[in-house]
């Protein structure tokens, strides 16, 4: 592409630079200037104007961003029509982001005139929220940078993830310290947080502080009510893997996967499954409607998508999230993993 000043008189077919304004002539920037007011300039005494120039190889910006939006989209993402070089990528359905980082690095490596944004990996959408943005920066990219950025996107680089399981049992463990208003609030926030996944809470068990009471509670909500993820509210904060909450989920014929997360509020979350349904053990701060570890963890589950170890241990850069207000003892006080659930310091 050629840029620079010509003059007015040579300006007919080329891309004005700057918006430009003249008696009662205005061309705005990025405007192919037409014969007409190219001599309606020169009439107005306007001999040179900053203009752009098309190579023979060159792609103008919208069709670039099309291209290379279309290229990056994948399942459940809608390009929309580009303007200014610039081509938005939305959600077509509910359900967690998905993206490789280093394929959108890899296409923003490939030149400068080419540039990808996105929301952070693994991010919660909704259907119509846009998720990316393709800018072309200058009018037009040589063609061979522009396959290059193609290249560099192909395989679904961005997709959208749905969400997959909508039937949510809950375990509430009881301990004479923790109010019922407490495990009903705790409900409703929970309920708050499903509502924009179109999952529901479709079992409410309330049982004794025990292993063999939750280990029955968790097998009920699997077997008899059909849940497709079951969330357990202990009384007390998880401490240790021989805990309660994570003996009872081996009792029920489970699998504790991994216990804790290096993310705060959510340090004492559990992740484990019976079968093939997750578990989650809830931290306390999963009972606050503020953002939390637990939020992390639960889209992903309810989208299906596999929460390994390695997922939960590459949290840490990031994970301090701003401090819950209500929690009993803030971090500035010190916290004890021990504390209990209707009081709990953590985590």
């Amino acid at each position: 592409m050629r840029f620079g000043p010509v003059p007015v008189a040579e300006a007919a077919g080329m891309i004005s630079a700057h918006t430009v304004r003249r008696a009662d002539i205005t061309l705005r920037k990025g405007a192919v200037i037409a014969p007409e007011t190219a001599a309606g300039l020169a009439r107005a005494g306007l001999w040179e104007i900053v203009a752009a120039a098309l190579e023979a190889d060159d792609v103008g910006e919208d069709a670039a961003a099309a291209r290379l939006a279309g290229q990056l989209a994948g399942p459940n993402l809608r390009a929309e029509a580009p303007f200014t070089g610039r081509c938005n990528l939305f959600a077509e359905a509910a359900g967690v982001l998905t993206l490789d980082p280093a394929r959108i690095d890899a296409v923003n490596a490939v030149d400068e005139a080419v540039t990808v944004a996105t929301l952070p990996r693994l991010r919660p959408v909704v259907a119509g929220e846009m998720v990316a943005t393709v800018k072309i920066i200058p009018y037009a990219v040589p063609g061979a940078v522009l396959a290059r950025a193609c290249a560099a996107a192909e395989g679904d680089a961005l997709a959208v993830a749905p969400y997959r399981r909508h039937r949510v049992g809950v375990v509430s463990t009881r301990l004479p310290s923790l109010k019922e208003a407490t495990i009903d609030k705790t409900l409703g926030v929970l309920a708050d947080r499903l509502a924009p996944t179109g999952a529901a809470i479709v079992s409410d068990a309330r049982v004794p502080h025990a292993a063999a009471a939750v280990a029955g509670a968790l097998a009920e909500a699997i077997d008899r009510t059909g849940a497709d993820l079951v969330v357990v509210f202990g009384a007390s904060a998880i401490a240790d893997r021989r805990d309660v909450i994570p003996a009872g989920i081996e009792a029920a014929g489970g699998h504790v996967a991994h216990l804790g997360m290096p993310v705060d509020p959510g340090n004492l979350l559990l992740v484990g499954s019976r079968g093939a349904v997750p578990v989650i053990g809830a931290p306390g701060c999963a009972r606050s409607p503020k953002e939390n570890g637990f939020d992390w963890i639960l889209h992903r589950l309810l989208a299906d998508l596999a929460v390994t170890r390695a997922d939960i241990v590459a949290l840490g850069v990031g994970g301090l999230l701003m401090e819950i207000v209500s929690r009993p003892q803030p971090r500035a006080g010190g916290t004890s993993a021990g504390d209990e659930a209707g009081g709990a310091a953590d985590v």
